[in-house]
């Protein structure tokens, strides 16, 4: 009763706050300014757009073959390297994975570094990241860098000098208890820090939470799921595609208190629109991964949710895959571009490309939905997702029965669903680019088999409930693409094939070059029609995302590589080897046997071990940032 009646409060608190927020300014003033500098990378999805664009055009799709390597530095940590560098005038801020390492480099004095930041963190922390331990990044704001550590502490430290400004536990414990994480890339909106949680596969409930950027007190706080108090959900103002939610959405299409334990965690990308004072992002799967143990829609997981910067409450709400059965997280970014013309009218659209490989076009002011369209033509579990406003079926992907893992049961092994769990987009953020008018999508091209068995539920215990192998398409040897898409249209423009899935974070420029990373480690280079102009081996695999920026009037890309994450999980966490394998088997599957060793090889992390075998012999665990520029 004490927690519902704190949320109560929370929300009847800014409900109240609502009515002096139009004395507030329309955003962080200080952020937007910085952002229209090109020569800066001030988030780290480049915008509040999440476009991951650069006005930059000293490098060109002529010049772009000249590159060459300026600069390095070792982050000194071999595990994922997610997320890029912030670059602030004469300062680049760099982050890494677990311990979470932070470092000022001077762009003035050869990289020398100003400052360092290491936080103590309780080590059980790293068993408790289902993925490796990667982290996204660090956001600026108000003369401070804030961190989302690994243990779910975030920290505001001083940008000049790295001391420490404030630090709040955004989870319950940092000890790995209960399973949260911190892993997602805070984001600065107004006087706020917008900050989500990890653990679906802990039985975690995700939240967004937002804390005062001054001092580090929490303003409001939405859960995924939950009673309307919890989830910031008005009734009767907040909708799902029009229509009215009613009381406790956030509840009533889950069995009894399953929603306790439901996921819908959120780490991923936070977009904003000031115009609307909206934010946008997306939760993930719910818990368990079993869904026989789970009946009902299961919201609010696998959601698009547009909150109210101010005050947290929901304006609308999408939910893309209603009772999951596959592990498809809809916590991938969100991209916002102003007039787009759909179906012959100027829309202010979001753009959302889902790991469950259909790609959305929405209203963002009403959560229209626009677009619903595949972007990897191996997509089967679902035919489509029903466009007809009239049909009780509005909005819900069309389940082929033959891939559900919920009407083939428990302990049946469900073949060739496409795309595998990891979905046909895991995290890695596409750019936009207005000359073009194009979104360039880093993509999986990979199938699974999936069976579900039954599990129980321990804080601080994975609660995952399934066993997962992974593999290119049938008759395909290669399991990425990197592709153009029309989000207008909905139509695949051309796409580039890659051995491995394409992990990094891509980058378009004004210089019509676009840019993007490879698992085996290479950095590339294409013009607007998809053909190689460039490509370099850093040390290790790319999972980070490519950042552009200008210092001493010359044009500069840079990257991270560190091979990791979900897809390297099997190099960055070991589990190549079989006895790694079986022990990762022996914490997470509750007891269950899973077959020799060549199957517990391949089905550990999820099942990305055995799919992601290959790797191995093209790369290797690393940790470097890696700064290219044209010949001086």
């Amino acid at each position: 009763m004490r927690v519902l009646a704190k949320t109560a409060y929370l929300l009847t608190t800014a409900a109240l706050m609502s009515f002096g927020a139009v004395h507030m300014t329309s955003a962080n003033e200080e952020l937007m300014k910085m952002a229209e500098n090109p020569k800066d990378w001030v988030m780290q999805t480049g915008d509040y757009a999440n476009t991951r664009f650069s006005k930059l055009n000293q490098i060109t799709k002529d010049n772009v073959k000249n590159l060459q390597v300026k600069w390095s530095f070792s982050t000194g940590v071999l595990r994922g390297h997610e997320g890029g560098p912030l670059i602030i005038g004469d300062v680049m801020y760099v982050h890494a994975p677990f311990p979470n390492t932070v470092y000022a480099l001077d762009l003035n004095n050869d990289g020398k570094i100003l400052w360092k930041y290491e936080p103590k963190q309780d080590p059980n922390v790293i068993g408790i990241m289902c993925c490796d331990t990667v982290n996204r990044g660090v956001a600026y704001g108000d003369g401070k860098i804030i961190l989302n550590q690994a243990d779910t502490t975030v920290v505001a430290l001083d940008a000049k000098t790295g001391k420490v400004v404030w630090s709040v536990k955004n989870g319950e414990q940092t000890d790995g208890g209960k399973g949260e994480s911190g892993t997602s890339a805070p984001v600065v909106v107004k006087d706020k820090v917008l900050v989500g949680v990890s653990g679906a596969e802990f039985g975690v409930r995700g939240w967004l939470a937002a804390y005062n950027l001054a001092d580090g007190k929490l303003a409001w706080k939405a859960y995924s799921e939950g009673p309307d108090a919890d989830t910031l959900i008005d009734p009767e103002k907040t909708t799902h595609l029009g229509k009215p939610v009613g009381k406790d959405s956030g509840t009533n299409t889950w069995e009894g208190e399953q929603w306790k334990t439901g996921g819908g965690t959120t780490w991923g990308w936070y977009s904003y629109d000031p115009k609307l004072n909206l934010v946008y992002y997306g939760t993930g799967n719910p818990s368990t991964w079993n869904p026989v143990q789970r009946p009902g829609d299961n919201r609010w997981s696998m959601t698009i949710m547009a909150r109210d910067a101010d005050t947290g409450v929901a304006k609308w709400l999408y939910q893309m895959t209603p009772h999951d059965e596959w592990d498809f997280d809809g916590i991938n970014e969100m991209i916002l571009v102003d007039g787009m013309e759909v179906n012959g009218t100027k829309r202010d659209v979001l753009v959302h490309f889902d790991r469950n490989g259909f790609a959305y076009t929405m209203d963002r002011a009403n959560g229209e939905l626009l677009v619903a369209k595949k972007y990897d033509p191996a997509v089967n579990w679902a035919t489509e997702v029903n466009m007809d406003p009239s049909s009780d079926q509005y909005g819900r992907p069309q389940v082929v029965a033959k891939y559900s893992t919920q009407q083939n049961g428990e302990d049946t092994n469900t073949t060739g669903i496409c795309p595998a769990a990891l979905g046909t987009k895991d995290q890695q953020p596409a750019a936009y680019s207005p000359k073009t008018g194009l979104f360039y999508v880093p993509t999986n091209h990979v199938c699974m088999d999936y069976e579900p068995y039954k599990v129980s539920y321990t804080a601080g215990q994975p609660y995952v409930g399934a066993t997962v192998s992974m593999y290119p398409p049938p008759g395909e040897d290669h399991m990425g693409n990197f592709i153009a898409w029309d989000a207008a249209k909905g139509e695949i423009v051309w796409s580039k094939p890659e051995k491995f899935s394409v992990w990094s974070g891509a980058l378009a420029t004004e210089g019509d070059v676009v840019f993007y990373g490879t698992l085996e480690g290479y950095i590339k280079a294409v013009d607007h029609d998809g053909n190689e102009l460039y490509k370099f081996k850093t040390p290790s695999g790319i999972i980070g995302n490519i950042t552009a920026y200008e210092h001493g009037g010359k044009q500069y890309i840079a990257v991270l590589s560190g091979v990791g994450g979900w897809a390297g999980i099997g190099l960055a966490g070991g589990l190549l080897a079989p006895e790694n394998a079986a022990a990762w088997h022996g914490a997470v599957d509750q007891g269950r046997a899973q077959g020799d060793e060549t199957a517990v090889v391949g089905t550990a992390g999820l099942g990305a071990v055995g799919g992601y075998a290959a790797l191995a012999d093209y790369t290797t665990l690393g940790g470097q940032l890696t700064v290219f520029g044209l010949p001086d």
